[in-house]
């Protein structure tokens, strides 16, 4: 039930965003969660959008270099210590989270949570057995 993230190496200047932005826009694309974290003279941009296949071909076409990755999906309750209780299910699998970004749902009380661990399934099996709701690409495009 993993979900598609696309993650862009952008050089980190001035109008690189907005450029990316701005190619997904005009090819009918919404994001539905975004995360860049960067270097001095580079940036990862890391994606949730409606038609990951579309993006990701456009974003090529106009010459950027693209990974498609499945990350795991969670959606946690919009209250303090949630987060906590999912991250604490993986750490008693002894599950490492690589890193992590939220949003929020648009009308729901609760958030969504992307998580990048070495074995999906075996996170999604923990965190599911610990009652969370975990997310798929339809639920994104749903949003």
């Amino acid at each position: 039930m993993a979900i598609k993230q696309l993650t862009v190496f952008v050089q980190n200047k001035k109008g690189t965003v907005v450029s990316v932005t701005d190619i997904l826009s005009k090819n009918n694309i919404n994001l539905r969660a975004l995360s860049i974290a960067e270097t001095q003279d580079f940036g990862i941009l890391r994606l949730i959008v409606n038609d990951e296949a579309t993006a990701e071909k456009v974003l090529l076409e106009n010459g950027y270099l693209i990974k498609v990755i499945d990350v795991v999906g969670v959606k946690i309750g919009d209250a303090p210590g949630k987060l906590t209780e999912a991250l604490s299910v993986l750490d008693k699998e002894n599950i490492n989270v690589e890193y992590l970004y939220a949003f929020m749902a648009r009308t729901e009380k609760h958030a969504y949570v992307v998580l990048r661990v070495e074995d999906n399934a075996v996170a999604e099996a923990a965190l599911t057995s610990a009652g969370f709701k975990m997310i798929s690409d339809a639920d994104i495009n749903k949003l």
